[in-house]
């Protein structure tokens, strides 16, 4: 296993729209000296967000892109990440769907973690959804953007059972759990470690 310093390290942004919890997750394991990729900047189309404190919190640069004007946004976002030398993108809640001119546009590689086995339940309200359909199992996948939604080569996927009793919500809570696992292995699998 190679270990990375600080300084060749993968330079990864994180887009959040929520309260960042994969993202704080992500950055707590970008501190780990194993660790292929450092969190050098936090984007989120969402001036509330709560995830944006972790920026406060462990000193990275946040940036807030208003996406009422996709095409502008994309355009300023592409130039920031640029100035930032950033050459991984990892998704975290984040609830703009990136364009194809943007996903080509950006070299590097761009990470989403999704909270279903997919491709079952792309898109929104999973575990209801789940639920709805009497799954026996749930679960997250890790998988690379292209241009459609949430069908990217998958990366890694943890399976989880469905109770009896479960709600959206304690499905919800569950599947967390296992995200904040799951976005780091898939990282290593991403960069063969």
């Amino acid at each position: 296993m190679v270990l990375l310093t600080g300084h060749n390290k993968i330079k990864t942004a994180v887009f959040i729209s929520g309260t960042g919890s994969n993202l704080k997750s992500l950055i707590k394991f970008s501190k780990k000296k194993v660790s292929p990729i450092s969190v050098d900047l936090i984007i989120s189309n969402n001036p509330k967000a709560i995830g944006l404190n972790y920026g406060k919190i462990y000193k990275i640069k946040n940036k807030i892109f208003n996406f009422k004007n996709k095409k502008i946004a994309e355009k300023n976002l592409l130039l920031e990440l640029k100035k930032n030398k950033i050459e991984m993108i990892c998704l975290a809640g984040f609830m703009r769907i990136l364009s194809k001119n943007f996903i080509k546009k950006f070299k590097g590689k761009i990470l989403n973690i999704h909270p279903s086995l997919l491709p079952k339940y792309k898109g929104l309200n999973t575990h209801q959804r789940a639920l709805n359909n009497k799954e026996k199992y749930s679960g997250c996948t890790v998988h690379f953007v292209n241009s459609k939604l949430d069908s990217g080569k998958i990366i890694l996927q943890k399976k989880i059972k469905i109770n009896k009793y479960e709600t959206a919500n304690s499905l919800s809570k569950k599947i967390l759990v296992q995200e904040h696992k799951l976005y780091p292995k898939a990282i290593f699998k991403v960069f063969n470690f």
